[in-house]
């Protein structure tokens, strides 16, 4: 299908017709696209604590290490995350659906009231890494830019924890869903029988 034969935005395609590009149909449309599920957890200069679950996640380089989020720049999170310099990415695992709903929920407790009955530990920023994370960034904020309703964090990652034996928590389509297991294939063993 070459570039003329792609429809713009409002146009019928061959496969349906065409939504309208209003923020409903975008948010239909990015479901499609399934993503890792987050929380971003801060320690705040006073002492308490933040957390909130973010799926807008990447690796940016690898030299030096630096990882993005997107988190509403409305959100509480954000201006502390500035503040604090400092934030860590915890990627959850399939067992943690509690986890992800309880830090996107807007009527948890404010500070570290929210943590209660949540197991972390201090990462080397002092924000907490949750335990039982697939996988925890803890990074050093390096820039934060304005995105249209978002702020995009930029951090260098200072340590991080890696569990390969955790699945990790999918989201799509507005719900979790679970990796499935490809079958190992067998391999067939000859023995030599003399």
């Amino acid at each position: 299908m070459g570039p003329a034969a792609i429809p713009r935005a409002g146009q019928a395609s061959p496969t349906g017709p065409a939504l309208a590009a209003g923020p409903s149909a975008f948010r239909q449309a990015m479901s499609s696209f399934p993503t890792g599920v987050t929380v971003v957890t801060v320690a705040c200069p006073d002492g308490s604590m933040h957390g909130l679950t973010v799926n807008s996640f990447s690796s940016v380089s690898l030299d030096p290490m630096l990882v993005l989020v997107c988190v509403d720049q409305a959100s509480r999170g954000a201006g502390l995350i500035e503040r604090a310099g400092a934030f860590v990415v915890n990627v959850l695992s399939a067992g943690q659906q509690d986890i992800s709903r309880w830090f996107a929920n807007r009527h948890r407790p404010a500070g570290s009231a929210m943590f209660d009955g949540v197991p972390f530990e201090p990462g080397v920023t002092g924000c907490p890494v949750l335990v039982d994370a697939a996988a925890s960034f803890d990074c050093r904020l390096q820039q934060s830019h304005l995105a249209g309703d978002h702020l995009i964090v930029l951090g260098e990652v200072a340590a991080l924890v890696h569990r390969p034996h955790l699945e990790p928590l999918v989201f799509h389509g507005g719900t979790y869903k679970a990796l499935e297991r490809q079958p190992t294939p067998q391999v067939a063993q000859m023995r030599v029988v003399r």
